[in-house]
């Protein structure tokens, strides 16, 4: 997929390709002594009328308790908003002031600070910065060298941050895999960290937390490039058809989320110490679909989709979590896009895309926060039903009369996936967006996998005899019996595909089959017992569920070797 590239720098001492990049001084060419200040000045994404910019200051004199960045424009630029400082403009000039709780810059010490700004015609870099009325950049006189800085080391964003990429192996999991009897096997794919309660970032119950993590990446990168996969999972009243994923913030508490969860992350993603690594997030699965599926007058609604629905804060959370996180340079934001079971149906496809443009465009966020898509995430939707197609039809009816299909437009993830980006596209999105693939899960594979297409006798004769998916419906979504590992973790395998990723750690459950008291926020949804006999969402069938399950994201052993002996391709 492509991005928008970045501007041209305008000053040629801080010219660095074609990167749009004006860069800090280069500690080996510059001295620091003769250096007083550095400032990073990054385009991170541009279109016809506007633009976003990343700004890394690096003080080397003394130590501040206040700072205030200035710089001019050579064009028409303006700013329209800030995030982590106090941005004014006047006439070309601007000026960039510490809020209250990052104004303290030791010596050596860096702050970053981002902002939205409109232009037309060119949009030049400022050639000039001063950090409290000193230039930085440049040399102030003490007798250090003054050769030009060198070029961005990370240069702009990835077309496709997986190309090209290893994918970090979390050591948790690869732990809990390789403890299994023949789970050596796969413990070293790469599969996602989730941060999905805000004890997580800082790590709780002995885990890792985030900077551990990219501590960690940092080491399994080498001289090459590397993804850290991470889920954003924290909205208020968070999953609301779902119990066994409910979260720790109520439906009212979106400034908690934003202050105390998503705005800490993106500080530690802003770190220059990761700039190195491509973070890609996994933002807010399960949530904003609800809000076209699971709210009245539908007969699939729940109390809990409807206040969602009424409060916005879905749509606030995922806006505010996109445009601070997305100031990063060096993240990619690949927002939920459910599944093809799920909102394959005319009446929810291009809704759902409708009301994800709506929260990508909410708190200050643009359709330029966003990377891409990611569908099949924890679920089980077959990649690509080999053995029928939903053009096919049995003695004049349509595979999509089958009780299967249900009238879908979709019988699997990969045609879903690629008919979505080509959606979105057409409704707003960047024509560069790509997307991503869960395939943890969706193998099918074992003796149950069919080798041909169903008999022709009816329908639905043909359509359950030859499917992949061994689910009794696809609403069913809760450790499901049967299910094998799916295709292995791989960059760019199809038309429109990033990837195929591992978001889901296989063997960590979806939800418990009983209640199970506990402070992670976490319900019992009888759709992970099974002996529930369905509900709307599932057209009343069984839950298809296996027993004996614990918690959601806790480890679950059965599963894990089912998910093995069922893998396909199978593991050797």
């Amino acid at each position: 997929m492509s991005r928008t590239r970045t501007a041209m720098l305008a000053a040629a001492a801080l010219v660095a390709g074609a990167s749009g990049t004006a860069l800090a001084a280069d500690p080996d060419a510059i001295g620091t002594a003769a250096v007083p200040c550095t400032v990073d000045y990054k385009v991170q994404n541009q279109w016809d009328t506007g633009f976003t910019a990343a700004v890394t200051v690096t003080n080397q004199g003394a130590a501040k308790s206040n700072w205030s960045v200035k710089w001019s424009y050579a064009g028409n630029q303006k700013v329209t908003n800030g995030w982590n400082a106090k941005i004014s403009q006047s006439g070309t000039a601007v000026t960039a002031a510490n809020e209250t709780y990052n104004g303290t810059l030791s010596t050596g010490g860096s702050v970053s600070f981002g902002f939205q700004a409109s232009y037309s015609g060119t949009n030049a870099v400022p050639a000039t910065f001063t950090l409290d009325g000193v230039t930085c950049n440049v040399d102030d006189g003490s007798g250090g060298p003054t050769d030009p800085p060198d070029p961005d080391p990370t240069g702009p964003k990835a077309d496709n941050p997986y190309s090209g990429a290893k994918v970090y192996v979390n050591p948790e999991w690869s732990a809990n895999a390789a403890a299994e009897p023949g789970g050596s096997r796969i413990a070293n794919q790469p599969t996602g960290v989730w941060l999905d309660r805000i004890a997580a970032i800082n790590g709780a119950g002995g885990k890792m937390g985030l900077r551990a993590h990219l501590d960690e990446a940092l080491k399994q990168k080498g001289s090459g490039e590397l993804v850290v996969q991470l889920v954003i999972y924290n909205l208020p009243g968070r999953d609301c058809s779902a119990l066994a994923s409910n979260g720790e913030l109520g439906p009212t508490e979106i400034d908690k989320y934003k202050t105390q969860y998503i705005d800490p992350i993106a500080a530690i993603l802003a770190d220059p110490k990761y700039a190195s690594l491509r973070i890609v997030n996994t933002v807010e699965l399960d949530s904003l679909p609800n809000l076209v599926t699971n709210v009245s007058p539908r007969v699939t609604a729940t109390p809990n989709c409807d206040t969602m629905k009424a409060n916005g804060n879905y749509i606030k959370g995922v806006g505010y979590a996109l445009n601070k996180l997305g100031d990063v340079p060096n993240v990619y934001n690949y927002v939920d896009a459910g599944h093809h079971g799920w909102l394959g149906w005319d009446d929810n496809f291009k809704p759902s895309i409708q009301t994800i443009k709506q929260a990508a465009t909410a708190e200050g966020a643009t359709v330029n926060d966003v990377a891409g898509f990611i569908t099949n995430t924890a679920n089980y939707s077959a990649l690509k039903e080999q053995y029928f197609t939903i053009n096919d039809s049995v003695n004049g009816k349509s595979v999509r009369e089958s009780k299967w299909v249900d009238w879908n437009r979709y019988v699997d993830e990969l045609s879903y996936a690629q008919a979505f980006r080509a959606e979105a596209v057409n409704q707003g999105f960047p024509s560069g967006v790509g997307m991503l693939i869960d395939t943890s899960r969706n193998g099918w594979g074992g003796s149950a996998r069919p080798t041909g297409p169903g008999a022709m006798t009816d329908v639905d004769t043909y359509v359950n005899g030859g499917r992949i998916d061994r689910r009794i419906n696809t609403g069913n979504w809760c450790n499901q019996s049967g299910a094998g590992l799916g295709e292995r973790p791989q960059a760019s395998p199809a038309a429109g595909i990033d990837a195929y990723v591992w978001i889901k750690p296989p063997g960590e459950s979806d939800g418990a089959s009983s209640a199970i008291p506990n402070d992670e926020g976490k319900g019992f949804d009888r759709m992970c017992d099974p002996t529930y006999t369905g509900n709307p969402r599932n057209n009343n069938n069984m839950s298809g569920a296996l027993p004996n399950a614990p918690l959601s994201g806790h480890w679950f052993s059965a599963q894990f070797q089912q998910l093995m002996q069922n893998a396909y391709p199978p593991l050797s």
